[in-house]
């Protein structure tokens, strides 16, 4: 009998849990939309703090790690990790230029339609733009709390590394602050942003490996 309540208990807890995402109308995703190009559009430079958890199956606890970003209009992108451990990744132009600990490199990935591809996935990710992309079948939901756009890639080398892509944003602003990347095993990357600012000046020495 005892397991029979536990049981009901988690039925109804899962419901609860599930019922606070709820479907967008068609009004509603055309508003949502408005609201967030536009958004986008007046965004020239993002300054953000961000924690990112990487959900690997095998292990108990998810992986912590935390940093700064920096965006510029209309392609620069600079994620600098600097706990537990010193490492920052630059996308500019066609390049990815990374600096570990020190230890510096630079991977051209102009040649690779999979790479830009991906590359264009992160900037317009950042700025939440990504509804007139193609290669995406997108859903929208609603809470009390957040809007959340979910893109399920259409293209087989994109699937191959990303099953879905879930962008978070904020109710007033229309800002993304959480960022979902799950990948085919179901393990998946976690980034919440915090300490936004917005339209300040950002050097391009910044974006310099």
């Amino acid at each position: 009998m005892r397991n029979y309540f536990l049981l009901l208990f988690f039925i109804a807890f899962s419901s609860t849990i599930q019922a606070q995402d709820v479907t967008m109308n068609a009004s509603e995703i055309a508003a949502f939309k408005e609201k967030v190009i536009a958004s986008a559009k007046a965004t020239q430079t993002i300054k953000t703090d961000f924690v990112q958890y990487k959900h690997l199956d095998f292990l108990a606890d998810d992986v912590k790690t935390s940093g700064k970003m920096v965006f510029k209009a209309p392609g620069l992108v600079k994620w600098e990790y600097t706990n537990p451990y010193q490492y920052s990744v630059i996308f500019k132009e066609d390049q990815l230029l990374i600096n570990d600990g020190g230890t510096k490199s630079k991977v051209d990935i102009g040649n690779s339609k999979l790479f830009k591809k991906l590359n264009q996935l992160i900037v317009n990710s950042v700025k939440g733009n990504m509804f007139n992309d193609s290669d995406f079948t997108v859903s929208f939901y609603k809470s009390s709390k957040y809007n959340k756009a979910v893109f399920i890639p259409k293209d087989k080398k994109i699937a191959s590394y990303i099953a879905s892509f879930e962008l978070l944003f904020n109710k007033n602003d229309a800002q993304v602050f959480e960022v979902k990347m799950v990948e085919p095993s179901q393990d998946f990357t976690r980034i919440i942003f915090s300490n936004r600012t917005l339209n300040t000046t950002i050097n391009d020495s910044v974006f310099s490996n």
